[in-house]
């Protein structure tokens, strides 16, 4: 099944901002969005299906939320089904690429023309960044995000804002990718004498981002992870759906094409792991969930006790 897996990732542990080649570059993921967005729908399948599993994750989970914010929402695809799931919740979507969310508006019509009744599914899709959203405080009730983490350099900052505009019991769901996502790829690309370039983006693992979720204050993190894995019949069409799902955003990401002998070693190197005539493109695929706790301390540093009322009897 031929998909697309966004081949631009986080760091591999919870350090900080990275520098050097492979940081990544915030203005190119917004171009590589822009140049994707027409297409986008069309081959998205791997977040369609990541966003089902998270889905089935989130049936256990009694909440019903006043105020839904899908946080990476690119085109719009799980509006749909988070307001068919809690259908009296406000949504809202928010992205930092404006041509993905024009993409989102327009079938947010075309639907609301053929389907009369999803007109109540339409949402408000803002531009901002995930590390300083143009939300209040404590205005939200649940937080989703699909697939959008990996194209941050250091998620913290998105927690430390999830945390900031979720309400006190809020919950902040997300799905991820893990350090063997594109193992494939990386394993081609190592078989290059002295090529010494990113070509992929390292992924942090499940426990760094459950540790990352308790030091910005949420409760009772749950994480778990699965390996997905695509096959292809080809590697141009394993690459051009790379490409399609939002390509390389590393600064130090190699700006031309390989040569002749590279390619055809490259090629051949992937070529060795194929299995029944197809090639693999593995995603590990991280799903976590948490909840925004009542503070113990307030905004001056003191910390707050919560005394039961006692009830007096006669």
């Amino acid at each position: 099944m031929p998909s697309v897996p966004p081949p631009v990732l986080p760091p591999a542990s919870p350090q900080s901002a990275r520098v050097g080649a492979a940081a990544i570059d915030r203005q190119r993921v917004r171009q590589n969005f822009a140049r994707v967005a027409a297409s986008y729908d069309g081959i998205d399948v791997a977040q369609r299906e990541i966003a089902r599993r998270m889905f089935e994750r989130l049936d256990p989970v009694r909440i019903e939320p006043r105020r839904i914010l899908d946080l990476g929402c690119g085109n719009g695809a799980c509006l749909s089904a988070l307001h068919e799931r809690y259908p009296r919740a406000e949504l809202i979507g928010a992205d930092i690429s404006p041509p993905m969310l024009a993409a989102g508006r327009r079938a947010q019509t075309r639907h609301s023309w053929l389907l009369p009744f999803l007109r109540r599914a339409r949402a408000p899709l803002i531009a901002a960044d995930a590390c300083a959203l143009p939300l209040p405080a404590a205005s939200v009730g649940f937080v989703w995000s699909n697939l959008m983490l990996h194209w941050l350099e250091d998620p913290r900052p998105v927690f430390a804002e999830a945390h900031r505009v979720l309400e006190n019991g809020g919950l902040l769901m997300f799905a991820t990718f893990g350090p063997d996502t594109l193992k494939e790829l990386r394993s081609a690309f190592a078989a290059l004498p002295g090529d010494t370039q990113p070509h992929t983006h390292r992924f942090i693992d499940m426990h760094d981002l459950g540790d990352m979720l308790v030091a910005g204050g949420f409760a009772d993190p749950v994480m778990d992870m699965e390996m997905l894995t695509l096959t292809y019949p080809s590697l141009d069409e394993l690459l051009r759906d790379l490409r399609g799902g939002g390509g390389c955003a590393l600064r130090g990401r190699r700006r031309g094409l390989l040569g002749r002998a590279q390619g055809e070693r490259f090629a051949a190197a992937y070529q060795q792991q194929a299995s029944a005539g197809r090639l693999p493109a593995s995603l590990e695929v991280i799903y976590g969930h948490a909840w925004r706790a009542e503070p113990k301390r307030s905004a001056d540093g003191s910390a707050i006790v919560r005394m039961p009322l006692s009830r007096k009897t006669g």
